[in-house]
């Protein structure tokens, strides 16, 4: 029997429940850079050992987003999302647990396996397909901005937890917190569509390849890694960061947060503006800003004001690349294989965050000091404004097949 299509109120609901479950699946795992100083310092770590434990995460998380968004594609959103929450909540679990630095590492497999099948990427590419064309990337922006408020909820939160509990027993707690993922995909599971549910392994090969032919979807590929860079550097080396220059541990918490809290507004207004101007010139002026900021930031005397005011400006740039590098993929390659394509795309994005994440650490372990690598963000941000100006903002020979 053929799939009715679903009602307004139950895609209404569906979107409720994506933002809730971008909202749980994100924030921790963004924010898990408020651990780096006092697990590094009570177990006597180096920073590389913490940070190669969040760059695994970082890779293991883009690796497994194009195979959980292949399965999405073929048989549903819902269950991805739930072996997600389950996977990623045991691995923060061990990690509470772990002492020894070989196992801590490797609870990032855990961890980047689980947040590549349940976080925000997934369940905005899942509303992506049941909604119009006009709305998609408003509706992109919002699941975006969702995951931006748990960043903005999580890091303080999370500081306030190590605060009371330690930090052992937070982590517990904030592995038990990805239960809380599952009873809101009942209203996913009635709205997810498999896309691509006829397809054979062949069709999805054969959709990889006419991709990566496609001018356009290589430099969202390559694009999107320079974002990954910078995300996964900043979030769990700037805590750190101004610990060191002399400033409060809250300063560096709520850095974070704010990061969070302005990425909502720059993820609605990212929405809003892919749906009005054109998607690549509003991603290479995102990158080219970046750029602006972070050399702003360093060549200032820090201060409280300054690392408040660079999170600020910094959360407007922050994910509000998604919305419109998801709404590009779309565009260009159609809709049947948008969460397998798409996940591609964040392979490379987590590519590039493992490599900011480990690699700040690695430098900081040799120099104790992070200036080349926000010298690195800056020229990689002028690149990436580059890289996506040749893109063509119509429909590529796949979507061209698909709508055919």
């Amino acid at each position: 029997m053929e799939k009715t299509s679903p009602s307004s109120g139950q895609v209404n609901l569906a979107v409720f429940a994506g933002c809730v479950i971008a909202f749980l699946g994100f924030g921790f795992a963004a924010t898990f850079g408020v651990f780096l100083a006092p697990m590094s310092s009570e177990l006597n770590w180096g920073r590389e050992v913490f940070s190669l434990s969040v760059a695994v995460q970082a890779l293991m998380w883009g690796v497994a987003q194009p195979v959980a968004g292949a399965i999405a594609d073929r048989y549903g959103t819902a269950r991805v999302i739930a072996f997600g929450a389950i996977c990623a909540g045991v691995g923060f679990v061990f990690r509470g647990v772990v002492t020894d630095p070989v196992l801590f590492v490797l609870t990032g497999v855990l961890v980047g396996i689980g947040t590549g099948a349940a976080s925000f990427p997934i369940v905005i590419g899942a509303l992506g397909k049941i909604v119009t064309a006009q709305r998609r990337s408003f509706i992109l922006g919002l699941g975006t901005a969702a995951a931006s408020m748990g960043m903005f909820v999580a890091a303080p939160s999370a500081v306030l937890m190590i605060d009371g509990m330690g930090w052992q027993v937070s982590l517990i707690a904030i592995g038990c917190s990805f239960a809380l993922i599952l009873p809101f995909l009942f209203f996913i599971s009635r709205v997810s569509v498999p896309t691509a549910a006829d397809s054979s392994a062949s069709d999805f090969g054969y959709a990889v390849s006419a991709a990566f032919s496609d001018r356009s979807y290589v430099c969202l590929f390559f694009g999107f890694f320079v974002c990954g860079f910078h995300v996964a550097f900043i979030q769990t080396h700037l805590p750190a960061y101004v610990v060191d220059l002399g400033l409060a541990a809250w300063v560096g918490a709520w850095s974070l947060a704010l990061i969070g809290l302005f990425n909502i507004a720059g993820s609605f207004l990212s929405g809003w503006s892919g749906q009005v101007y054109s998607k690549k010139k509003v991603l290479s002026g995102i990158y080219f800003a970046r750029s602006v900021v972070i050399t702003a930031f360093i060549l200032i005397p820090i201060s409280e004001a300054s690392v408040l005011i660079f999170s600020a400006l910094m959360g407007l740039l922050w994910l509000s690349t998604v919305p419109l590098t998801m709404g590009l993929v779309a565009q260009t390659q159609g809709l049947k294989f948008l969460s397998t394509l798409a996940g591609l795309v964040f392979l490379s994005h987590q590519t590039g965050s493992f490599i900011g994440a480990w690699l700040g650490g690695r430098i900081y372990d040799l120099n104790q000091d992070y200036t080349p690598m926000w010298w690195a963000a800056v020229a990689l941000g002028l690149l990436a404004g580059l890289i996506h100006l040749p893109i063509r903002e119509e429909p590529g020979p796949l979507a061209q097949a698909e709508a055919a």
